[in-house]
């Protein structure tokens, strides 16, 4: 995805005469700083362990679904771990002891708390015990793309315009080449820019 049009190209300081496959090669480098696929709105699979409290965090935020009228968690398929006598009572351990532990299980998204920076919460049950991971499919990024990631990619773009060894003027920026420019052409302003936008974790 290119973070700038060319119409926006004067606006936010480029000459128009840029480039479109600078723009494209620095939108590039955005999305590996944020450790994303993209910024805009993208469907991700993630399996995840779930902290004894019942909570797991998304990577990719915000939440946001492709239709407007859908949910963002498209899917949950949940995997539980046996109760343990220190956490139930006596009754509720016994009767853990005639369910399933260690399958997969279905689970309707409706019956899962989710806040909007992609805190998941499972609320545990006597009969069926605690969520030990979960198979989360959902829709996470951004309908529009913020300023400061325009203003980022703009920066991007002047700082490779001002790299005199890298070739700006070609149609097509070589990726060993961005990639080895990356730690000039990704200054402090621009990772700053971009830090609310980078993955909560990655894995």
């Amino acid at each position: 995805m290119q973070y700038l049009d060319p119409s926006e190209y004067v606006s936010f300081g480029l000459s128009a005469d840029t480039a479109d496959a600078l723009v494209t090669a620095a939108s590039a480098l955005i999305d590996s700083a944020c450790r994303r696929l993209s910024l805009a709105i993208t469907q991700y699979v993630e399996c995840l362990t779930v902290r004894r409290h019942g909570t797991v965090q998304l990577s990719y935020g915000p939440l946001a679904p492709l239709i407007p009228a859908m949910s963002a968690i498209v899917d949950i398929r949940v995997r539980m771990r046996r109760p343990t006598a220190d956490v139930f009572s006596p009754l509720a351990f016994e009767l853990a002891t005639f369910t399933t532990a260690g399958t997969w299980t279905d689970l309707n998204p409706s019956q899962v708390y989710v806040s909007p920076d992609g805190l998941l919460h499972f609320m545990p049950s006597l009969l069926t015990g605690t969520v030990a991971e979960a198979a989360v499919t959902y829709t996470a990024g951004y309908a529009a793309v913020p300023v400061p990631v325009k203003v980022a990619c703009a920066q991007i773009v002047r700082n490779a315009q001002a790299t005199p060894a890298l070739t700006v003027k070609q149609q097509r920026i070589d990726t060993l080449q961005l990639e080895y420019f990356s730690g000039t052409l990704l200054d402090a302003d621009v990772l700053r820019l971009l830090q609310p936008y980078v993955a909560e974790r990655v894995g």
